[in-house]
């Protein structure tokens, strides 16, 4: 029997975000070490303002922050005094006891989303939205756009080496282009996840594709692509500079953009797209053709048709943003990638050859499927084995037949424990990592469940061999087991 999903909420208009409190306010930030908390707190203190706050765990992050002067308490801990504005993760319960304690005292309290709106209210916004790889396109625009000179601002939700980071302040102004003397650039990550973008502010936005997700908060797809033309609309009219991109397959457009007052292209490897992708996956050539004739073309370093039109994405926005078209494919030739996503770790010897490593983020049926078809045609390898940690239970039993069909480039799939975050207790109940192995299985797939993860990483050890690929897959913790596996030797 398919799950039965529940019914969608009520979608709420979300009113104007209030001014950032003035320079030098004190901020507290609860669960300041999550990947989009921990890039907010050094934006807002590259603003002047005065940032400290609390995390359940030490970690990494924490350490950063800490040796950046953002001052992070280790547990749920007193709220401290004379604190003006209180910013708590998507991931904090309402009953944390900082949050509880700043409603006492009718401190103001804003959720993550809340204060991207209100860093977007003085700057010129551009909110990179998408079922799919918005890290990506975000990270790949905000190098363009550095490379350029164009100082852009920025908070992506994963680490990216090559501009720096996650997150940066940016300049107060844009210094050349269509929008030369504006607000400066603020590239951020439009999340769905309870219907969390409509507290951006955007001038410019981007919907790389809309699928499925979230079930268990919109209930269906007719939901969620309500939800997406909600965010479009948050863009102003054409007159006042706004603007979208949008996928011309893919992202439902016909469902989003017919109400907008916002300027709207498509770009896409249909011909009939405003701005058609060209891609060649033998030599990892992408290129964009205007009206039917080139404009651009650039050598991807991430394979994949998906990372194409994730790098065109990006190319796209600069260029309308001011970049030259020959500036920005030079500059995206250029781009490494992010951690996690399709990351190459590196390669361990095996007898005569080699086993090759990649990390990757991956926890939608359409990511694992894309990427791991990339990947065996990049890699061309004598087997591919993915560790696959499912995240979150919900998602897991809402979209579970369509999981069992993404492996099917896989040789092999190791299944641990899925990883619980945000879900109910009684949602934990009704599904489980075996389910999926099940599924696998009646598929053909060889798969396993262990929970254990150092029992997998010595299985791998123990079964991998010369000419093997090995793809750790996850938003959960999963990543450890492609660390610990290659401290290792086979």
């Amino acid at each position: 029997m398919p799950p039965t999903h529940p019914a969608p909420t009520t979608n709420l208009q979300c009113p104007p975000p209030p001014p950032l409190p003035p320079e030098g306010s004190n901020i507290w930030m609860v669960g300041v070490g999550g990947c989009g908390m921990c890039g907010l707190a050094r934006m807002l203190a590259g603003r002047g303002l005065r940032v400290s706050g609390s995390d359940c765990t030490p970690s990494a992050t924490t350490q950063s922050l800490s040796e950046q002067g953002i001052e992070v308490a280790t547990g749920e801990g007193v709220l401290p005094p004379n604190i003006d504005l209180v910013i708590a993760s998507a991931a904090v319960p309402q009953d944390h006891p900082e949050v509880q304690q700043a409603r006492n005292r009718g401190t103001p309290v804003s959720t993550y989303a809340q204060a991207l709106g209100m860093v977007q209210s003085d700057r010129l916004g551009v909110s990179i939205a998408g079922t799919h790889g918005k890290s990506t396109t975000a990270a790949m625009l905000a190098w363009i756009l550095l490379d350029a000179g164009m100082d852009p601002g920025y908070i992506i939700g994963a680490h990216c080496e090559q501009i720096g980071g996650g997150s940066r302040t940016g300049a107060a102004t844009v210094p050349r282009g269509p929008h030369a003397g504006e607000s400066g650039i603020l590239i951020t990550e439009a999340c769905e996840f309870n219907r969390s973008f409509h507290h951006h502010r955007p001038n410019i936005g981007l919907i790389n594709n809309l699928e499925e997700d979230h079930l268990d908060i919109y209930g269906s797809l007719d939901a969620i692509i309500d939800a997406f033309g909600e965010f479009a609309k948050l863009l102003p009219p054409a007159e006042d500079g706004g603007s979208l991109l949008i996928a011309h397959d893919g992202a439902r457009r016909q469902g989003i953009t017919p109400p907008l007052n916002c300027r709207v292209s498509t770009f896409g490897f249909h011909p009939e797209a405003d701005y058609q992708v060209v891609w060649d996956a033998a030599v990892r050539r992408a290129g964009i053709l205007r009206d039917g004739m080139w404009v651009t073309q650039w050598t991807n370093a991430m394979p994949g048709a998906h990372n194409a039109l994730n790098s065109a994405a990006g190319v796209i926005l600069s260029h309308q943003l001011g970049v030259e078209w020959k500036e920005a494919a030079d500059a995206a030739s250029r781009f490494r990638g992010l951690d996690r996503r399709m990351e190459r770790l590196g390669t361990l010897a095996a007898g005569e050859g080699m086993v090759t490593v990649y990390s990757d983020y991956g926890h939608h049926p359409t990511e694992i499927e894309k990427t791991l078809h990339a990947l065996r045609a990049a890699e061309d390898p004598e087997r591919l084995v993915c560790v696959f940690q499912p995240h979150q239970h919900s998602r897991t039993r809402f979209l579970l037949d369509q999981f069992a069909e993404s492996f099917s480039a896989a040789d092999k799939v190791i299944v641990p424990e899925i990883y619980f975050v945000r879900d109910s207790e009684a949602e934990k109940k009704k599904v489980n990592a075996t389910d999926l192995v099940d599924r696998l299985q009646m598929r053909g797939v060889s798969a396993c469940h262990m929970a254990d993860f150092s029992d997998i990483v010595a299985t791998l050890r123990a079964d991998l061999r010369a000419g093997d690929l090995l793809v750790v897959m996850g938003a959960g913790p999963v990543w450890r087991i492609g660390r610990d596996f290659m401290s290792t030797s086979v």
